[in-house]
């Protein structure tokens, strides 16, 4: 039923009574009628109307006198400790996102943010300065590792050669010996043997020095190809110290960021709780904000009612604050459980002492905002319409 359908019913009804209380002097023509005759007749005809109507209306329609509007009301916190040094809002005004709501001093924020920003170049730098002395130090270790293979290879080579050849000039030796004994040879022939062999020989001790001294050089071209590897394990340690740095610098990047608190979203500032100077700790309530633009109604209603309820029903509400105000809304869900249900104190009483007390569910009602004027908190009755249409 619609405003102007109970109005219709209700001018009709005034319209009536005023016809029979015109009636009132007609008593003068009526004998033996008297005057309070006439009146309770009057009141009770008018009294049979008006119940009528009311009749009627409960049939149609549930209706609730303790309503209120309500919102999301987002409570601001700090998630860090500090003393507000800035609040550019106040209570009342319209924010909008990204704008700042309170700011926490930064000071010392910022400057370990420098100082972890500085450690991190500065290892970095000793990085880049490892690698390239590493790369130096694998070119030229890796040369000199392959120019003694390459030595060593071939002194093994001489050796080998120089030892099969003194160990010919030995047997010459012999043989000359042999035949000198037998005077077949003459001295000069003995000699020049002994000076072969003894030649050979000091070729061949002459060789194995080179070949020992180029495997001394084998070695220490193998342990410069292992501090190579030393320079790779000390560049993972310098890496690993860039990682940690760099997830300190981050963490405290946040900490610098979550110093200036903004709003997340387009609303009003209901509340401020702290002043400038004061220290807040991670977690404290610093404001109240709400968006003006999503806002329902929320009705209790009884639960001898809520089976006439259908989701989509629309809404006759008046706001106590604005009585030429009329709002209409819809039903936009109906609870799963009774206000009780959620009391801070609980309903049953083990006594064993108990009465029936009817129960109520919440309702939630949508509705538009008019103009800024609907604010959380507010009175409303609601009238729901529960004819089927």
């Amino acid at each position: 039923m619609t405003k102007k359908e109970e109005e219709k019913p209700r001018t009709s009804l005034l319209a009536g009574l005023g016809r029979i209380s015109a009636l009132v002097p007609a008593y003068k023509w009526l004998p033996g009628l008297k005057p309070q005759h006439l009146a309770a007749a009057v009141l009770v005809v008018g009294g049979l109307i008006w119940g009528g109507f009311e009749i009627r209306s409960r049939m149609t329609h549930v209706y609730e006198y303790d309503a209120r509007i309500t919102g999301n009301l987002i409570t601001i916190s700090s998630r860090v400790p500090g003393w507000i040094t800035e609040i550019p809002v106040r209570e009342g005004q319209v924010v909008g996102v990204g704008d700042v709501l309170t700011v926490i001093d930064k000071q010392e924020s910022e400057l370990l943010v420098r100082q972890l920003g500085s450690e991190v170049k500065a290892t970095d730098a000793s990085l880049n300065r490892l690698h390239a002395r590493r790369d130096l130090v694998a070119k030229q270790s890796e040369s000199q590792y392959q120019t003694a293979v390459s030595s060593l290879n071939g002194a093994k080579s001489v050796v080998q050669a120089l030892k099969v050849h003194r160990e010919v000039a030995r047997a010459e030796l012999q043989r000359t010996k042999t035949l000198f004994k037998k005077k077949v040879i003459p001295r000069i022939q003995l000699e020049q043997a002994m000076t072969r062999a003894q030649q050979v020989n000091v070729e061949y001790q002459k060789a194995l020095a080179s070949l020992q001294s180029l495997e001394a050089r084998l070695d220490e071209a193998a342990a410069n190809l292992n501090r190579v590897q030393v320079l790779d394990e000390e560049g993972q340690v310098l890496r690993q110290r860039i990682e940690q740095l760099g997830a300190k610098l981050e963490r405290q990047k946040i900490d610098l960021t979550d110093r200036t608190i903004k709003s997340k979203i387009k609303g009003v500032v209901d509340k401020i709780f702290v002043d400038v100077g004061e220290y807040v700790t991670p977690a404290q309530r610093l404001a109240i904000i709400h968006d003006p633009n999503k806002i329902w109604v929320e009705a209790n209603i009884k639960e001898t009612e809520v089976r006439k309820l259908r989701i989509g029903q629309p809404v006759d509400i008046s706001v106590d604050a604005f009585p030429d105000l009329q709002i209409v809304g819809k039903v936009e869900a109906i609870g799963n459980s009774t206000t009780s249900e959620f009391a801070l104190l609980p309903t049953p009483n083990p006594s064993g002492n108990f009465t029936k007390i009817t129960q109520r569910l919440p309702v939630r009602i949508k509705v538009e905002q008019e103009k800024g004027l609907l604010r959380p908190g507010m009175m409303v009755e609601v009238n729901i319409d529960i004819r089927d249409r």
